[in-house]
């Protein structure tokens, strides 16, 4: 009985974590939270199970135009080493 006892009372004096800012998830959040994955919505469910998807909400990317653009568009993962000349006056 007092084993028991002692370690009810150590239980209760277990260090606890340490920073108050958890992990933020579906579980410990409010009903409606949905996490995600880290995306925006484009439209939104109907209620027979469809997606209806909203203009407004698509992504709009504006590129440039490059036909005279002089540099490539890859970029090398191994790129060479080279030194180059410093001019120290």
């Amino acid at each position: 009985m007092p084993l028991g006892l002692i370690v009810g009372i150590a239980r209760t004096f277990r260090r606890k974590r340490t920073s108050s800012l958890d992990i933020l998830s579906s579980k410990r959040a409010s009903k409606g939270y949905y996490k995600g994955k880290n995306c925006k919505p484009t439209g939104f469910h109907t209620r027979k199970g469809g997606y209806v998807l909203v203009e407004e909400k698509l992504p709009k990317y504006v590129v440039p135009d490059l036909t005279d653009f002089k540099l490539k568009p890859y970029v090398s993962q191994c790129p060479i080493n080279t030194t180059e000349a410093s001019d120290t006056k």
